[in-house]
C-alpha cells in the first residue's frame, strides 16, 4: 500500500463517505486503486526532484508530490495549512491532464471539505472523470452520491449502475454496497443469491464487513443453504479482523453451540472484545451468560483476553439496526 493509500485509509476510518442504505448497511470509501495514478516514479526520488518534474508538467510527479503533502498532513491541523493547499494545487494540475487518481482524490477532498470548501458538485465532477476511466473507488463514491442525492438528484438506478461497475472492477467496498442493494431490494428487485454472490467476492478479498455479512446469510439461509459451520468460519475471519459486530455474532454462536461446540468461556471472551470496541449489544449477552458461568470460568475468559494481542477497529461499513447481527431475528 503506497503512502497515499495509507493516508486515505487512516482518514477514511474517521470520515465515512456512504450513508446508510435505509438504515441497514453503512459503508466507507473504497481505497484508491494505486494503478490508476499512472506508472509510479522511482520510490527513492527526492522531494526536490519530484517538485522539479511536477513543475515541468509531469502528471505522475504532480500527483505523487500532492500525495506526499497529504501523507504528512494531520487531520487535526488547520485544513487551510500550506501543505494541504499545495496538495490541492498539484492535484488540480494532475487532474487537468486526466490523471484518474488525482481526479478521485480531488473529488474526495471536495466531498469532505478538506483543504477546499465542501462542494458536492465539484466532488461529483471529479469522481465522474475518474470513474469514466474505470477508477473503481471513484465509481463507488459516485454511486454513493447518486444514492444519497448529493451533488446530483437522488437516483438509485444510477447508483446501482456505478456500484455494479465498481464491483466488476474488483473493488470490495463497491461489491459490499452492490450486495447491500440486492439484500434490501432498493432500486432493484431483492435478490439474496446475488447479495450472497457479491458479499462472497468482497469476503474473498479480505473485507471483514463482507465476511460478517456472509456469515449471517449462512446462518439464516438467505441466498445460500443454511450452514452453521460456514457461518462460524466466516464470522471467525471477520472477528479476527477486530470487527465488533462480527465478534458479537461469533460469541453468540459459541453461546448457542451452533457451528461450533458450545463454550461459554470463549463466548464471554468474544463478547468482552466486542464490548471493549463499543458494541453495546454484546454487553447484555455477556451479562446473561455470566449468570451461567462459574467464577473460575469467568476468570479463564478474562485471562484469554490478557494473552491475545488485540486491536479493535472501526468498520468501514458497519451493520445498523441489526441487519447483519444474529442478536436480531
Amino acid at each position: 500500500m503506497n503512502s497515499g493509500s495509507r493516508y486515505l485509509h487512516s482518514l477514511l476510518t474517521r470520515l465515512l463517505v456512504l450513508g446508510a442504505l435505509f438504515g441497514v448497511v453503512q459503508s466507507g470509501v473504497a481505497q484508491e486503486s494505486p494503478q490508476k495514478a499512472g506508472a509510479p516514479l522511482d520510490a527513492h526520488i527526492s522531494i526536490s526532484q519530484l517538485r522539479s518534474l511536477a513543475e515541468q508538467g509531469n502528471a505522475v510527479a504532480q500527483y505523487q508530490l500532492a500525495d506526499s503533502y497529504l501523507h504528512n498532513y494531520s487531520t487535526n491541523s488547520d485544513p487551510t495549512s500550506e501543505e494541504v493547499q499545495s496538495a490541492v494545487k498539484w492535484l488540480r494540475a494532475s487532474a487537468a491532464q486526466g490523471n484518474a487518481s488525482a481526479e478521485y482524490r480531488l473529488g474526495f477532498l471536495y466531498e469532505h471539505g478538506q483543504g477546499v470548501s465542501r462542494d458536492y458538485q465539484k466532488a461529483r465532477e471529479n469522481y465522474l472523470a475518474a470513474a469514466q476511466q474505470g477508477h473503481s473507488s471513484a465509481e463507488n463514491n459516485l454511486a454513493s452520491m447518486y444514492q444519497r442525492g448529493q451533488g446530483v438528484p437522488r437516483n438509485l438506478g444510477k447508483a446501482y449502475d456505478w456500484y455494479l461497475s465498481s464491483a466488476r472492477h474488483g473493488n470490495p467496498v463497491g461489491q459490499c454496497n452492490l450486495a447491500s442493494m440486492y439484500y434490501l431490494g432498493n432500486g432493484i428487485p431483492r435478490d439474496y443469491k446475488e447479495a450472497a454472490r457479491w458479499f462472497r467476492a468482497a469476503a474473498d478479498s479480505g473485507s471483514a464487513e463482507a465476511q460478517n455479512s456472509l456469515g449471517v446469510l449462512y446462518y439464516k439461509g438467505l441466498g445460500v443453504t443454511a450452514d452453521y459451520s460456514e457461518a462460524a468460519r466466516w464470522l471467525l475471519l471477520a472477528a479476527q479482523h477486530g470487527l465488533p459486530g462480527a465478534e458479537t455474532n461469533l460469541a453468540y454462536l459459541y453461546e448457542q453451540g451452533k457451528g461450533v461446540s458450545q463454550d461459554y468461556v470463549t463466548a464471554y471472551s468474544w463478547y468482552s472484545r466486542a464490548v471493549a470496541a463499543g458494541d453495546e449489544s454484546a454487553a447484555s449477552r455477556r451479562k446473561e451468560i455470566a449468570h451461567l458461568m462459574t467464577r473460575k470460568q469467568i476468570n479463564e475468559a478474562t485471562s484469554m483476553l490478557d494473552t491475545v494481542s488485540y486491536q479493535p477497529r472501526q468498520p468501514q461499513g458497519s451493520p445498523a439496526a441489526g441487519a447483519f447481527s444474529l442478536l436480531e431475528h
